[in-house]
């Protein structure tokens, strides 16, 4: 291959190559964000990387929304996405998926909140979203990162 067509070729290729990636991460427009779900379980995989945080989370076969969580206190920095309401208006989803896959904020943003770094065998729990009418993949985008007494918002970066 002549010089020039090595440097024509050159970001054919590289798309290529990225495109497994790319297709892999969803848009955020595509999860329904008027229907917010809980889920709790134990993390199975965790990937501590750009371009967000990646979990995948083993959930109970009898998963049940606390009785407390539209109650529980959230930092100050969600209230302007009416936190109270969004963790009012959570429920459990109706598929029954076991396994689930968790988009989390970026690392930038979990750095911001000095968010410990979450291993594989960690019980954890989340509000969310997934896609409409709970269609495709079993993926949920995380609103809200519960860790023993600790809440993270995940939207919003700490003032």
């Amino acid at each position: 291959m002549n010089r020039r067509s090595f440097v024509l070729a050159l970001p054919a290729t590289c798309a290529v190559l990225t495109l497994p990636r790319a297709f892999a991460h969803h848009g955020w427009s595509s999860f329904d964000d008027n229907r917010p779900i809980y889920l709790e379980g134990t993390v199975k995989k965790a990937s501590w990387q750009n371009p967000h945080v990646e979990l995948i989370l083993e959930t109970p076969a009898d998963l049940k929304l606390p009785a407390d969580l539209a109650k529980r206190s959230v930092p100050a920095q969600s209230t302007s996405l009416d936190a109270a309401g969004i963790l009012g208006k959570t429920t459990v989803p109706r598929r029954k998926d076991r396994t689930w896959e968790i988009e989390l904020a970026p690392l930038t943003r979990m750095n911001q909140w000095k968010v410990p770094e979450i291993k594989a065998g960690e019980q954890i729990a989340l509000v969310g979203y997934t896609f409409k009418d709970e269609q495709g993949e079993a993926i949920l985008r995380a609103e809200y990162l519960f860790r023993g007494n600790s809440v993270t918002p995940l939207r919003s970066g700490p003032v």
